[in-house]
């Protein structure tokens, strides 16, 4: 009979089952055991799932923005383009303007704060009024405002003589940041919406 050491000893090895019945165990238990396991093998482990899984590559979130915005807005076609031939949109800004701005610009995001309509005016009636406007709007800190201008369906095989020069003035003041054609239910290629820089 083995001492209460050892017998705690090899009771530990046994299966809970037969441990727990609380039995004596003899030297003749112990050999019988051991001819039972001596051909025993370890067990393959399982493949275990990674306690953490690996994290994907970063990618940048606001380029891809950028870039779907830029597919989306070449997608969406103004229908004026389509139809008449003569609405060629406007588009202009100074350097430092960046491409976030010039996307609010384009979608109208910007609250218009003054407008002037100059359609069906004379170039020589059309200049000063417009630089009346934009120096008063300016005055007023006013940073975003609409000029219609309209789309010259009349003019016949000169194209469109007062949008292009309206397209050319604001151009040439520096006040002027930027401006875009205007959204469909604004005008669309009839008006341009203009980013000013305030004094």
């Amino acid at each position: 009979m083995v001492g209460l050491k050892g017998r705690a000893h090899y009771t530990q090895c046994l299966p809970p089952a037969i441990a727990s019945i609380g039995l004596p165990v003899t030297e003749d238990d112990k050999d019988v055991f051991r001819n039972a396991m001596a051909d025993a093998k370890p067990l393959r482990a399982p493949a275990r799932v990674p306690a953490s899984k690996p994290k994907p590559k970063p990618r940048a979130r606001f380029a891809r923005a950028d870039e779907e915005a830029a597919l989306f807005e070449s997608l969406e076609d103004d229908i004026d383009t389509t139809e008449h031939g003569h609405g060629a949109a406007l588009r202009f800004h100074r350097r430092h303007v960046g491409r976030r701005t010039m996307r609010k610009l384009t979608r109208g995001g910007y609250s218009v704060q003054g407008e002037i309509d100059l359609h069906g005016m004379t170039l020589a009636e059309a200049k000063p009024r417009l630089r009346e406007f934009l120096q008063y709007s300016v005055a007023e800190n006013r940073l975003c405002v609409r000029v219609v201008h309209g789309k010259g369906l009349g003019s016949g095989e000169r194209g469109p003589v007062l949008k292009n020069a309206v397209n050319t003035w604001l151009r040439k003041w520096g006040n002027v940041l930027a401006f875009v054609s205007t959204r469909q239910v604004d005008g669309g290629t009839g008006a341009v919406y203009v980013l000013l820089q305030p004094e």
